[in-house]
């Protein structure tokens, strides 16, 4: 090699060295902190203070050791009660300088949140004149929080006629932004307050579209209004769902901590609007939203919701939309409620007459008008050819869907293509919601309707005519049994704790109908779109709101009452069978009997929770027991619950006192007939008036044998507790992946039945 050539060699090799150690001195990245607020010298005046310094003698340090002109490190938050921190955006250099920083924990990497998205209110038994809403006075002065994407404050289900002065403890705001001033808060949406300083690290450049709570998502409309929307008539969507619009706690007030945008949402700022929350004294929590596979002390949601609790703030949040294989929900969380979504009995559709030969129902959700008149129908089979069906647009074309995979989507788009009058789909897909929201007129028949259609068009030769009615509601159907679990909703056991059952409970998220901004589409006929002030949605997003606005009604009857008794009362009144009677189903198996890993203990009453007999409570202490039995570290601990003095691990145990059990019988090298017998110890306080004599039952289990002692619990007080053991006996390795059955508490006077699933897995979690 010649000497100008060694020196071009090394000088590119020097450069890109620099350039490298530049890039990682420089290239920031978003990071929540934890610190040891007892290492704080006493000079600082606050715990602020003392991160800035911290930050500023980072950069400096960096400076002089480098002679390099980087960005100072920035401060994103500092937080006061969901974690002993801040959040920052910290070059690698910076971060690493940071761990050798007196008072340092722990950090962890901002990341993204998975957001998981009326007549719910009649299905789940709601009644003015009785029940949960009278004795609740319908969630009155409760204050739910919603961390979301917003809030639409003309919605009428924001109106405040006839609400009382806000409660005195509130000390939130109404933060005013782009097109949003502090007068559009009243009586019922007490407060609005904004978060994007993460987003904002995360690209200083980002042009934030609506830098106000007003929300130009939807979402947060949508949820916050299915919670404690108040009363709206003749609410609809394009007349589908028609009648009086309200949410679970129409008494309640809402509070919207924007966190979620259209840009994107970090955890940086969820956890900063739950931080303010706190301080602004919520009662409840809602939070339609989630992070997958993370352990607990690596969980920015469970950590502040740990925060939460403490100060006896129920939290609400859902289990995700990654159904409905095992073990893919979120929020798995020992301390909050994890919310399964199933379906209602109501169905939106259409009607298609066939003359004098009857007609039949089917799904459609097309939002246009349509003539009534009679167009002539014709049967096109698989609707494969496009050109054939550009020859028939002047007819209601009827396809038969053979099952294959996209089949059904490959004739829906021939058909919009074609332009036809109409399309009827007979298919067994029950994948439909994507379909039925046609741009053009569709209707999707099961195949027995089908069947019908077929033979009335093949046995009239004489053109055969039929006509379409969209915009109808099916209410009460019993064509199929409700509610059962959604395929789409996440499904336990939780990743984070598998020793706690999740999740907790199910409630309504099928086509959810609440308010919406008027100035977002929700629907579109060929190319216009349309608007609404109502919509349907779908997801657990809309499931967890339901719930919130339950546990509000049981807040508002029982304000005393802890986040843990709330979570009992919801789950062990919570129903397992359909509208006939028998077990609820599960869609995503085939309609086969719903496991609890799928619905938890069943389908929310709110009814019956405002009177559950007994329930299983649950302390702080109790969940720092929990963490101990799970063998975090003490700095592991510490991170969740903000404390290093308080964590004694002198009674470490997976056991915690919930309202459900989960015993793994997953030892593959088990010793042929050898059993192995699962324990657990429970404690119920009787929450009844009175004196009660509870006896135990247990359904027939598959695979094990369940036994209970003392099978007799007598109470002759309120608030008496009692303590009991429940065994499970069963092989090292069990046959069945899930089994499961369950224990019933049930008074000599018949008035309170406590029950709790119970499962038994050979699921094998992996980490």
């Amino acid at each position: 090699m010649s000497a100008d050539h060694t020196k071009l060699f090394l000088y590119v090799c020097f450069s890109l060295s620099i350039s490298l150690i530049f890039t990682e001195l420089v290239q920031a990245d978003n990071y929540i902190v934890h610190m040891d607020l007892s290492a704080m010298p006493k000079a600082f005046s606050g715990q602020e203070s003392w991160y800035l310094a911290t930050l500023s003698s980072l950069s400096a340090n960096l400076r002089t050791n480098t002679n390099a002109t980087i960005p100072s490190s920035k401060l994103i938050y500092s937080y006061n009660h969901v974690i002993q921190g801040f959040s920052a955006s910290l070059s690698p250099a910076e971060l690493e300088a940071l761990k050798k920083a007196p008072g340092y924990v722990s950090s962890v990497g901002d990341r993204t949140v998975k957001v998981d998205t009326t007549y719910s209110f009649k299905f789940l038994g709601l009644n003015p004149e009785t029940g949960a809403w009278p004795v609740s006075n319908f969630g009155k002065d409760v204050i739910i929080g919603v961390i979301d994407s917003g809030v639409w404050p003309e919605s009428e289900s924001f109106n405040d006629e006839g609400m009382a002065d806000i409660p005195s403890k509130w000390k939130g705001e109404c933060e005013s932004g782009t097109q949003f001033n502090s007068s559009m808060c009243n009586k019922k949406l007490i407060g609005a307050r904004y978060f994007n300083k993460g987003l904002i690290a995360h690209d200083p450049n980002i042009t934030i579209s609506m830098n106000s709570t007003r929300d130009t998502v939807g979402h947060g409309t949508h949820t916050s209004t299915t919670a404690a929307g108040t009363y709206v008539e003749d609410a609809s969507f394009f007349d589908y769902a028609k009648g009086t619009a309200r949410g679970m706690a129409p008494g309640a007030r809402v509070a919207m901590y924007k966190a979620l945008w259209e840009e994107g949402g970090y955890m940086t700022d969820i956890i900063a609007a739950i931080d303010q929350a706190i301080a602004d004294g919520v009662d409840v929590l809602s939070m339609s939203l989630g992070l997958d596979e993370r352990e607990l002390y690596e969980d920015p949601i469970a950590i502040a919701t740990f925060a939460a609790i403490e100060k006896n703030i129920f939290v609400s949040t859902s289990a995700g939309n990654e159904g409905p294989f095992l073990e893919t929900l979120h929020n798995g969380t020992p301390w909050v409620l994890t919310v399964a979504a199933g379906t209602m009995d109501r169905e939106f559709g259409a009607t298609l007459s066939l003359g004098s030969k009857g007609s039949v129902n089917g799904l459609a959700l097309y939002p246009g008008n349509f003539s009534s008149s009679p167009f002539s129908i014709v049967f096109m089979d698989a609707c494969d050819k496009t050109s054939e069906l550009r020859k028939l647009v002047d007819k209601i074309i009827v396809c038969q869907d053979p099952g294959k995979e996209d089949s059904l989507n490959d004739q829906f788009n021939n058909i919009q293509v074609a332009g036809n009058v109409a399309g009827v789909f007979i298919t067994n897909n029950t994948g439909l919601d994507i379909f039925i929201q046609s741009p053009f007129p569709a209707i999707f028949l099961e195949q027995k309707d089908g069947d019908m259609v077929v033979d009335y068009i093949k046995s009239n030769t004489d053109d055969p005519k039929a006509s379409i009615e969209f915009k109808r509601t099916f209410l009460g159907t019993k064509k199929k049994p409700s509610p059962t679990v959604t395929s789409y909703s996440s499904r336990g056991p939780s990743y984070s704790c598998p020793s706690v059952l999740k999740p907790d409970l199910m409630a309504p998220g099928d086509f959810v109908l609440a308010a919406w901004p008027s100035n977002i589409a929700v629907a579109r006929i060929n190319d216009d779109v349309l608007f609404s002030n109502f919509n349907l949605l779908s997801g657990t997003s809309m499931a967890c709101p339901h719930a919130s606005g339950v546990a509000a009604l049981i807040k508002g009857a029982y304000p005393d009452w802890s986040p843990a008794a709330i979570r009992s009362a919801l789950m062990t009144t919570s129903d397992a069978v359909d509208d006939t009677g028998s077990p609820i189903k599960d869609i995503g198996t085939s309609l086969r009997p719903a496991t609890p890993l799928a619905m938890g203990a069943g389908h929310i009453n709110p009814n019956k929770a405002l009177d559950p007999g007994l329930v299983y409570d649950a302390t702080v202490e109790d969940y720092v027991n929990l963490l101990c039995g799970l063998n975090f570290t003490a700095k592991q601990i510490q991170i969740i619950t903000r404390s290093s003095s308080s964590n004694n691990c002198s009674n470490p145990s997976l056991d915690l006192n919930y309202p459900s059990f989960i015993a793994y019988f997953n030892d593959r090298n088990t010793k042929p007939n050898s059993n192995i017998v699962r324990e657990f110890q429970r404690t119920v306080t009787n929450v009844g008036e009175g004196s009660f004599t509870y006896k135990a039952t247990v359904t027939p289990i598959k695979g094990v044998k369940v036994t209970v002692e003392p099978d007799t619990l007598v109470f002759n007080a309120k608030n008496e507790k009692k303590n009991f053991k429940l065994s499970i006996e069963g092989p090292g390795q069990l046959d069945e992946t899930v089994s499961f059955g369950y224990l019933s508490w049930e008074d000599s006077g018949r008035k309170h039945v406590v029950r709790s699933p119970i499962v038994a897995t050979s699921y094998m979690i992996e980490k």
